[in-house]
């Protein structure tokens, strides 16, 4: 059996093509370029903040995040039935096409070096970020707003309590 039509032919962009019968034809790719490259994928500040938020509770020595007003409201809305922990309390984000800007405020554990902590926090929240995102994380601003002391009751409840 004989073929009469062109084999083995691939599509790519403006590329001549050769049939069994010497013939030359062209075609040319629709939408240009890889599939994943078509479109554009915008990332809210909401969805940063969250990221950089469980990135930070990750590190040993945060106690909690935000200031201490912005944990109070968020302790009584975290009680409110249907409400959910914000984990981008304390977290400020800002985001370009391709860069972000973050900005955290931070509680600290007492006897930990604040120093250590910021770093490791600042590490872990840029790591996780650009893994995720795609984004370069251009600074990662640090503000320790409070120390929590040993002996201090805690603002927010244990997320293991039932209720």
């Amino acid at each position: 059996m004989t073929e009469t039509g062109p084999r083995n032919q691939s599509v790519s962009s403006n590329r001549d093509l050769s049939s069994d019968d010497g013939r030359r034809t062209s075609v040319t790719k629709r939408g240009g370029g890889a599939p994943a490259s078509r479109g554009r994928t915008t990332i809210a500040d909401g969805v940063v903040e969250k990221i950089a938020g469980l990135a930070a509770r990750d590190v040993v020595g945060v106690h909690a995040m935000g200031s201490g007003i912005s944990r109070t409201f968020g302790a009584v809305r975290d009680r409110v039935p249907g409400g959910t922990k914000s984990v981008s309390r304390g977290v400020k984000a800002e985001v370009g096409e391709v860069q972000t800007a973050l900005d955290l405020e931070i509680v600290v554990d007492y006897g930990v070096s604040i120093m250590d902590v910021a770093a490791a926090v600042r590490e872990n929240v840029i790591s996780a970020v650009e893994r995720m995102t795609g984004l370069e994380v251009v600074e990662v601003n640090i503000a320790v707003s409070d120390v929590k002391l040993p002996d201090e009751e805690d603002d927010e409840e244990p997320e293991s309590r039932l209720q």
